[in-house]
């Protein structure tokens, strides 16, 4: 356990983040298997519906430095190609 006081603060900070950046982490990885669920049932026009949505998810996440930019760019253009592709 943390003595200083500023450490104590500091451990309290990093589990708040924590549980923000897990729940972000969560809601975006829930609906990329969502959108691969539905590309694999051939489901374009639902795919494309919730593309925006995974979007949001994933620029959220790499702005608060969950995944980075270059990851995020990827998991985009990755997901996009998929769905066009059915």
């Amino acid at each position: 356990m943390p003595i200083t006081k500023s450490a104590q603060k500091a451990l309290r900070q990093n589990r708040t983040r924590r549980v923000f950046n897990v729940r972000k982490l969560k809601k975006m990885k829930k609906l990329i298997k969502q959108s691969n669920t539905l590309i694999k049932e051939k489901q374009k026009d639902a795919a494309l519906k919730l593309l925006p949505e995974i979007y949001k998810a994933i620029d959220k996440s790499a702005k608060r430095g969950i995944i980075k930019k270059n990851t995020a760019n990827r998991k985009k253009s990755r997901l996009t190609k998929a769905i066009e592709r059915i």
